[in-house]
């Protein structure tokens, strides 16, 4: 079984170029994943992959159960996950197609599990989180994407809201003042719950739109769309150079 999984997000339900080879569907003691994972090759190298959303794309983001979705890696084998999420931009640099691979986040969201530590314990468990994405997973998809020519900004701060509506002008104000630099809604508690099951996670994050307020705009799901053509294509681009580099 492959140690490397891909979860995609909104505009990667699916990857061009995946050989696959089966399916499994799995029941998890934390109930069913968004989707079955698919297994297959890319570029020779074995692959997990999981549509974060469900394919087709039909569970919000406050609905996923992460903690199936990533307790079911951890029990196919996985040990690195690459999570790729479609993302408003807040800063000047965080424009609609931009590739980003971030740094850090703040989490926004509530209501959701967002541990595996919360029942039968023999001791509470805190897992270190201070720096919530794996340094040299980042390190070696920032160099693929170099490699690739593909540009890519190398930090960014994460803002995880709740969604599914997007957000006011207002609140994209607050989490400016709070140093975010990109608003998504699942990047949060998927990173924890990995951290929590040791596995080595990063993010790969294309800008689908400017976030509320930083445009005239009205934000349109076509206007998305369009971005992330673009932007996921350049994504499936790096992380093909990255598997062959692997």
């Amino acid at each position: 079984m492959s140690t490397l999984a891909i979860i995609g997000g909104t505009g990667l339900s699916q990857i061009e170029g995946l050989e696959i080879s089966g399916q499994k569907q799995l029941t998890t003691p934390y109930g069913n994943p968004s989707a079955a994972y698919v297994l297959g090759r890319i570029s020779g190298t074995q692959v997990v992959f999981l549509a974060r959303h469900g394919n087709p794309h039909s569970i919000p983001p406050h609905r996923i159960n992460y903690r199936a979705n990533i307790w079911g890696l951890k029990e196919l084998g996985v040990t690195k996950v690459i999570a790729a999420a479609a993302v408003g931009g807040i800063t000047d640099e965080m424009s609609p197609g931009r590739i980003v691979i971030p740094t850090q986040l703040i989490d926004y969201s509530y209501g959701r599990d967002h541990t595996f530590f919360a029942d039968d314990l023999d001791q509470v468990t805190h897992i270190d989180f201070s720096h919530p994405y794996h340094e040299p997973l980042r390190r070696q998809l920032l160099a693929a994407a170099n490699k690739a020519g593909i540009p890519v900004s190398a930090q960014g701060v994460y803002g995880c809201t709740q969604g599914p509506r997007l957000e006011t002008a207002a609140e994209i104000q607050r989490m400016q003042r709070d140093g975010c630099d990109l608003v998504g809604m699942t990047g949060m508690p998927e990173a924890a719950l990995a951290r929590e099951l040791e596995l080595d996670y990063a993010a790969c994050a294309v800008v689908a739109n400017w976030a509320a307020g930083k445009t005239t705009s009205t934000i349109t799901m076509a206007e998305i769309e369009r971005n992330l053509e673009q932007g996921m294509a350049d994504m499936l681009k790096l992380l093909h150079q990255y598997l062959l580099d692997c």
